[in-house]
């Protein structure tokens, strides 16, 4: 048995007939196996981010420029892209519910496993809380049924996705996936009609301040308004990642997590090129680096609105709803992975009739209104979510890069195209990206250290002495841990 781990009798009722011990224990904490394929994991990909390209990415506008942020978008594709494959092949080898954190357990030891999963769970709980009040702000904007912007509208978003999700993982992303649609083809609606408008030179409208280094038309902010976009670029992305997290109801994960991964980047990666270029010279940089519904100002501007900037307004409300719940169910899944391992109170991963871990979903989502009712501010939400985000970017791509190295013998059904080179690349990019963040919102950044601080202390101090030996990610670990002493021997 790996060092400070136990194996649980479970708590009195956990058990069924016939079945004891560790077995009782995972009996009460087990998913739906084989409910989502390819397609669905794809439109789960693409779910997780479809609402960046509605609405925040045009804040990175007022950070570095037209120029800035587009160099920002490519370097941070490249991040995306070369996590997305390193993740691929790790999702091949381990597909647990854990994701990353069970990545970063098998190459990093008890505390990276603990230190990604948390970073994940601060991304996972936030960013749905941000989007709330984003959803909020839509509905208010829109006149939908007189309401207005408050923990009413939060409330609602937070019970009725939840209560999706309780049915069962299936029906979630098949609702999911509907919506991701409309999303999309709006998406590309909008840009058919933004482009009948565009002039390339609104692009770098913005006027240029000649105090700051290297500063250009292109660059008003200066080089160092490149690294400042950094974290607007990812908004583009932020997300995608998620995916390896719905591993252990996949159908053939082996198969379908790479394919999806792939399919969902690919499409994000057009969809940001488009909505991008088009939104920005519709109406001009200027026009829209602060607006909080940036498409609709780009078809628009200061005039009345069209029937078609009307549907854009109606479409990025989908597009908000997709996305919190899509990330709705990436943190249910992280936290009921590291539930079931004892790195997190051990009731959190009981699943109900229907195989959906139901206090993983109920607790956060608690959290998320709470936080959501208290604050109103969903940009410090979000920038306090990808703080957490950069952080699990850097220690997964350290684990693909340590997991080359120590274990090469390894079977991988999927390999990364480059190996290490490529692994190497996203986690120096998630290093800068990680920096950025604090030249964008620094109190964010310290509440996400604050808030990471609290849970490395309960780590350190209770959990890490009551590990589950029989849970999925501790097992690979001991297993390889056998494995490399006979090795040696």
């Amino acid at each position: 048995m790996a060092q400070g781990t136990e194996t649980p009798a479970g708590p009195p009722g956990d058990a069924s007939p016939g079945v004891s011990g560790t077995d009782a224990y995972l009996h009460r904490r087990t998913l739906r196996r084989g409910s989502a394929g390819w397609l669905l994991l794809t439109g789960l990909g693409v779910a997780y981010v479809v609402s960046g390209d509605f609405s925040g990415w045009n804040i990175g506008l007022s950070k570095g420029g037209f120029g800035g942020l587009a160099v920002a978008m490519v370097l941070m594709g490249v991040m995306y892209a070369c996590l997305v494959f390193a993740l691929a092949e790790l999702s091949a080898i381990l597909p647990t519910a854990g994701g990353g954190y069970g990545f970063a357990r098998r190459a990093l030891g008890t505390w990276g496993g603990f230190l990604t999963g948390t970073a994940i769970l601060i991304e996972y709980i936030l960013a749905p809380t941000a989007i709330a009040i984003f959803i909020g702000d839509y509905v208010e904007s829109l006149g939908l049924f007189g309401l207005t912007s408050g923990w009413p509208v939060y409330l609602a978003c937070f019970v009725i996705f939840i209560g999706i999700h309780l049915w069962g993982v299936g029906e979630a992303l098949r609702f999911s996936l509907v919506v991701t649609a409309i999303a999309v083809a709006a998406l590309l609606i909008f840009a058919v009609g933004a482009f009948t408008e565009f002039d390339a030179g609104r692009l770098n409208d913005i006027p240029a301040d000649a105090s700051a280094f290297g500063s250009s038309s292109w660059l008003p902010f200066g080089l160092l308004g490149i690294w400042a976009a950094f974290p607007f670029g990812m908004w583009f992305f932020l997300g995608v990642e998620g995916v390896p997290l719905a591993a252990e109801e996949a159908k053939d994960p082996v198969r379908s997590m790479p394919r999806a991964l792939a399919i969902s980047l690919a499409v994000l990666v057009l969809l940001a090129l488009v909505t991008f270029v088009s939104a920005t010279g519709a109406q001009g940089a200027d026009a829209i680096k602060e607006a909080g519904n940036p498409l609709v100002v780009a078809l628009q501007g200061s005039g009345d609105p069209t029937a078609l900037s009307r549907f854009v307004n109606y479409a990025g409300l989908a597009g908000l709803v997709a996305s919190f719940f899509s990330l709705i169910f990436a943190g249910s899944r992280q936290l009921f992975a590291l539930s079931r391992a004892g790195y997190l109170p051990r009731f959190l991963s009981l699943t109900n009739r229907r195989k959906s871990p139901y206090l993983g979903l109920l607790i956060p989502g608690a959290i998320g209104f709470a936080l959501a009712a208290w604050s109103g501010n969903g940009g410090r939400m979000l920038n306090v979510a990808v703080f957490g985000a950069t952080i699990s970017y850097a220690l997964m791509a350290l684990s693909h890069l340590v997991l080359r190295r120590r274990e090469p013998e390894l079977p991988r059904p999927y390999r990364t195209p480059g190996g290490a080179l490529t692994s190497s690349v996203a986690f120096v990019l998630a290093c800068s990206a990680l920096v950025a963040t604090f030249l964008v919102d620094r109190d964010a950044a310290f509440i996400a250290l604050g808030v990471y601080a609290v849970a490395l202390a309960y780590f350190a101090f209770y959990s890490r002495h009551r590990l589950v030996a029989g849970a999925p990610e501790e097992e690979f670990a001991a297993l390889a841990a056998a494995e490399a002493e006979l090795a040696r021997d």
